[in-house]
């Protein structure tokens, strides 16, 4: 059984602490974004992201955009995600009449 994290060939982490008490000292937008995410983050990897670019001065949605591109690339490692994914290129490309 896979529980609430889904299918994905990705390595799993011992969390250190309460996962949720990390989540609920988010603020707001990364909370938001956290909880739309395609993988199952942890509080404290997003949130060193965006200490760290809110540290430079970055805007939110820049910072939420790092994080998009942080996913992409994870997922990209992921066999399962890009099997997926290539099942569904494959669906939505437009049958070619000859």
């Amino acid at each position: 059984m896979t529980g609430n994290i889904g299918e994905t060939g990705l390595k799993r982490k011992r969390r250190r602490q309460d996962p949720m008490q990390a989540y609920d000292a988010l603020p707001p937008a990364l909370r938001g974004w956290l909880a739309g995410a395609a993988l199952p983050w942890s509080p404290l990897s997003c949130r060193r992201i965006w200490q760290r670019a809110r540290a430079r001065g970055e805007p939110i949605e820049a910072v939420l955009a790092r994080l998009e591109r942080a996913q992409a690339q994870t997922l990209a490692k992921d066999p399962i995600w890009r099997a997926s994914l290539a099942g569904h290129k494959r669906d939505q490309q437009p049958d070619h009449v000859t």
